[in-house]
């Protein structure tokens, strides 16, 4: 679900991540309708967590999305305005992160027949008090379920959108583990993925380090990534 595009068929959506500066109450986003009909929507919006590795959505109520539902006519936009209840003039300790969901909606006549339509997931971050803040990783790679996988913990107080990651194994074979976006270590989280392997996999002794090469942030990281048996 937090992983659908941020621009498709006749709806182009801008920008495709929101961050909101320390103390700042309102944002944008703009729906673009390039279709020769007018779509309908809504717009939902989530606080966004991490637990047990996973991502975990809760309606919000301290970012509000307006209006809820919106009609945009064919070749025209729509503005959606976040505003943030209660934000802190100078920030959080930590950045808060969110998710709108912004789902198409069928048309009257559509409602009772089969109609595909899309859902799309936006990113929105809210500047924490320390300009300085920056993400801080730690890897590590472990079996469960039989399955071997990647957890990155962020101890900081930003988050880190992981981009193209490879893995080095104890055979000095390099295991391509995402060529594009891997995802988010949102602040103070932690995240994990299976990994892209089958069947066993020479990961050395638990305790080995393995290299990391990773896009962090757009910028990129080298790190190791500690082998556990749990």
């Amino acid at each position: 679900m937090l992983a659908r595009p941020a621009a498709a068929a006749n709806l182009q959506i801008s920008p495709v991540s929101i961050q909101f500066a320390r103390g700042q109450g309102a944002a944008g986003i703009t729906l673009q309708n390039q279709g020769d009909d007018a779509l309908f929507g809504q717009a939902r919006v989530y606080v966004w967590e991490q637990r047990d590795g996973q991502d975990v959505l809760t309606p919000a109520t301290d970012l509000v999305a307006s209006p809820p539902v919106m009609e945009i006519a064919a070749r025209s936009s729509q503005t959606i305005r976040l505003v943030r209840r209660g934000a802190a003039a100078g920030g959080d300790a930590a950045e808060r992160s969110y998710r709108i969901l912004i789902d198409e909606l069928p048309r009257g006549e559509e409602a009772g027949g089969v109609a595909i339509r899309l859902q799309y997931s936006v990113p929105v971050f809210a500047a924490p008090a320390d300009a300085g803040a920056a993400p801080r990783l730690s890897w590590d790679v472990y079996r469960k379920d039989g399955a071997w996988m990647l957890r990155v913990r962020n101890d900081g107080a930003l988050h880190a959108q992981i981009g193209a990651t490879v893995l080095r194994g104890a055979d000095g074979k390099d295991l391509q583990v995402s060529k594009g976006l891997l995802g988010y270590a949102l602040a103070g989280k932690t995240r994990e993925w299976r990994l892209p392997v089958d069947g066993a996999l020479d990961m050395g002794a638990p305790g080995a380090a393995l290299a990391v090469s990773a896009s962090v942030n757009a910028q990129p990281v080298s790190a190791s990534a500690s082998v556990r048996r749990e």
